[in-house]
């Protein structure tokens, strides 16, 4: 036989009559092994099959070279006129002989790779590739390499011609309405149904069509449901693969289709197909595949996992949970890149499906759960989940999500039953964890490029400005003490103690050209907020070369950048003379932070450092009412407000009161500093969170002069502020 096809693919042949005859000997002799043999544990290995079928693939590719350019060959003929590849499907189902599926995946991935000519197009190439792809797709099965080469042939074929996505979709149902309805949008003639066209050399030679019909036929199954997307699910399927390069694989062929899929398929994929809802599924399975709690601490240092590299890094310490946590990190960032990659249509429909089934369905129950360790766990999982999120459709899902979409002002008495009015009361927690694990989540959530967060959050209550004093109203003054001399820590502390703080405004602040108060008075008033017996960094050996302003310098350019696009003003809009139709209410947003900060000296230090981290990062957006209300010490306040600053004035007049019952109370600041820095062993002390709240409060306002001075410099010689504590800032 190999003498015969050696001599046929000589020049002195005559190709066309000679290359189907061999073709057809090589079908033959497959299909008589079905009829002769009768051992069916033989591998498929151990046969002629794998020899004949590589046989037929090089004839195919040998014929198409003799032919003109766009024409099919009689051998080509021949495969799809006697639908020897539903045939082959057949076989491959049956597995018969052991190993068949695996040749079968092979010849239809090399036929469709190495042949030029459109076959996918072709209902007797249509077919069978459908049927193919329903074999595939379950995961651990043995062919997995050769499936996930056969999806790649696909999408290379649909990258190059992306308008094939939608007929592969499609399937073998609208195939046919589309063949009846000859309408002038209709496939092209070389596209057309090959059973459709007159081909003088595909008649099969003698015998081969009783050979055929003793071989195990396939039922005929109902049109309905045919080709419903079976690439998509097959696709599905790959990804969750063991073999992480089966799985790699076919994750980027699923993001090739997403991303080339024009304007029909996209409607198809996301009204007719299983595709997003099969990913989020997935998704799902592998949150609920993890341990029941799982520390915020090793949920925060897992980072670096990506799509690609979904694996946990081995030097990271271990913990129960972490490959299940990486593997659903890992998906949830394909997710997002998929939506980044999307044509919108999809994109749009799988952002609402993650957001519905696992914010809305799964994360929202447990975070409003009474279980505390199913709110701790599930809040860390969500700030992952954000600091990992890319993708504007999804963020703006993830967005409504939590803060939902009013942005109007609220009332102190209003009780908001979005999923952010409940973690805003989480974030005052009787668990300090609980606490500190939701602010960190405002923490990620304040970073997103996303408008409607600082501004439901924040903005939407300092806009008209009613925390200042308007000329009816009596200003709240430092000078006057009108609402501090009913403070006993004021009185007490602060007055009789003969402190006064140097940030106390003179009576004509200094200002620049256009009315706004100069910045070097407003870092002075950070600066010199803190009393003298109450600091200790300027004890200390070390001197760091302005590590605020620079930290500070380089988290406002990025704050700038981000928020850029959003338009707002340069400056502050003019105070309405007349009386506000509603009291200043800060927000419930504020107001948890507020109240956080005075209680400074009570709380644990991590959990200082947390609410101070999220202050910092509200005071570097660059917006005039934020500056104005959180970094300008020399605001007139309305009765009844507060702002940044009016509360820490108040912390400074606890602390006084609380110094004098601390005996040697600047030695032991000093050794609690050392502590925190590492200089010295920890050991505990008598008022160990009071001294530990002094240095936060101490660091806190140097920063704070540190945003105020790179929001905006002034002209001159640098300020040096002395260098932070470490992990602070």
């Amino acid at each position: 036989v190999i003498t015969q096809v050696m001599s046929l693919l000589s020049p002195q042949w005559e190709p066309t009559i000679n290359l189907l005859e061999a073709f057809v000997e090589h079908w033959k002799g497959i299909t008589h092994y079905y009829i002769e043999s009768t051992d069916e544990n033989t591998p498929v290995k151990k046969t002629d099959i794998p020899w004949r079928l590589k046989q037929m693939l090089d004839i195919l590719v040998h014929e198409e070279r003799q032919q003109a350019a766009g024409e099919a060959g009689p051998c080509l003929e021949y495969l799809l006129q006697h639908k020897i590849l539903e045939t082959l499907c057949t076989l491959g189902k049956a597995e018969y002989p052991p190993g068949m599926r695996q040749q079968v995946f092979q010849f239809f991935s090399k036929v469709l790779a190495q042949v030029q000519h459109p076959l996918l197009h072709y209902l007797n190439v249509h077919r069978p590739v459908q049927k193919l792809l329903r074999l595939g797709g379950a995961p651990g099965s043995l062919t997995e390499k050769e499936e996930v080469q056969f999806t790649t042939v696909l999408c290379s074929k649909i990258q190059q011609d992306p308008a094939l996505l939608t007929y592969i979709l499609e399937g073998k149902k609208t195939v046919a309405q589309k063949k009846a309805s000859q309408e002038s949008t209709a496939l092209p003639r070389e596209t057309a149904s090959i059973e459709d066209q007159d081909h003088p050399h595909s008649k099969a030679p003698d015998g081969a069509g009783a050979l055929t019909a003793q071989l195990p036929v396939e039922p005929q199954e109902p049109d309905e449901g045919i080709g419903e997307s079976n690439l998509i699910t097959s696709l599905v399927g790959l990804c969750k693969s063991k073999k992480g390069r089966v799985a790699l694989k076919a994750q980027e062929n699923l993001l090739l289709l997403v991303s080339v899929a024009p304007q029909a398929a996209a409607t198809y994929l996301v009204r007719s197909s299983p595709c997003c809802p099969a990913i989020v599924k997935h998704l799902c399975q592998l949150y609920q595949s993890l341990p029941t709690f799982l520390d915020p601490a090793d949920i925060a240092a897992l980072e670096g996992i990506t799509w690609r590299l979904p694996s946990a890094p081995s030097d990271e310490g271990n913990f129960p949970g972490k490959e299940a946590l990486a593997a659903f990190l890992g998906w949830f960032d394909y997710c997002d890149h998929l939506i980044m990659e999307a044509h919108t249509v999809v994109a749009d429909a799988l952002a609402k499906a993650v957001a519905e089934k696992l914010f809305m369905e799964i994360l929202q129950p447990q975070l409003l759960h009474v279980s505390e360790q199913s709110v701790l766990t599930s809040t860390a999982l969500l700030t992952a989940l954000l600091r990992q999120l890319r993708s504007p459709a999804l963020l703006g899902e993830a967005v409504a999500f939590l803060l939902g979409s009013e942005q109007r002002p609220a009332a102190p008495e209003d009780s908001p039953c979005t999923p952010c009015a409940h973690l805003i009361r989480h974030c005052d927690h009787l668990s300090d964890e609980i606490s500190i694990a939701t602010l960190r989540l405002f923490e990620e959530l304040l970073q997103k490029p996303h408008e409607q967060i600082i501004r439901s959050l924040v903005l939407c209550h300092l806009e008209g400005r009613l925390y200042a004093a308007r000329g009816s109203q009596e200003p709240e003054s430092y000078e006057d003490n009108l609402d501090l001399e009913e403070d006993p820590y004021f009185t007490d502390g602060l007055l009789d103690a003969g402190f006064q703080p140097s940030a106390k405004p003179h009576p004509a602040p200094a200002t620049n050209s256009d009315g706004k108060t100069a910045v070097t008075e407003i870092v002075n008033s950070f600066l010199c907020l803190v009393p003298e017996e109450a600091k200790t960094s300027a004890f200390l050996e070390e001197t760091g070369y302005d590590t605020y302003v620079h930290d500070a310098y380089g988290l406002f350019q990025e704050c700038s950048s981000r928020v850029s696009p959003w338009g707002w003003p340069l400056a502050l809009t003019p105070l309405d003379p007349h009386e506000p139709e509603r009291p200043f209410f800060e927000g419930h947003f504020l107001r948890m932070l507020f109240d956080r900060m005075s209680r400074i000296l009570e709380q644990p230090y991590s959990l200082n450092l947390q609410v101070t981290s999220v202050l910092s990062r509200l005071a570097l957006f660059p917006h005039p009412l934020i500056h104005e209300y959180l970094l300008d010490p020399y605001i007139s306040l309305a009765p009844g407000c507060r702002s940044l600053f009016s509360v820490l004035v108040r912390v400074i007049g606890d602390l006084m009161q609380r110094i004098q019952r601390v005996p040697q109370f600047p030695g032991k600041l000093l050794l609690v500093r050392k502590q925190l820095m590492g200089h010295t062993p920890g050991e505990q002390l008598d008022h160990q969170t009071l001294l530990q709240g002094v240095v936060v409060l101490e660091e806190f306002c140097k920063e704070l002069a540190a945003i105020a001075f790179v929001k905006f410099p002034p002209q001159g010689p640098h300020l040096h502020l002395p260098p932070p504590l470490e992990g602070h800032v």
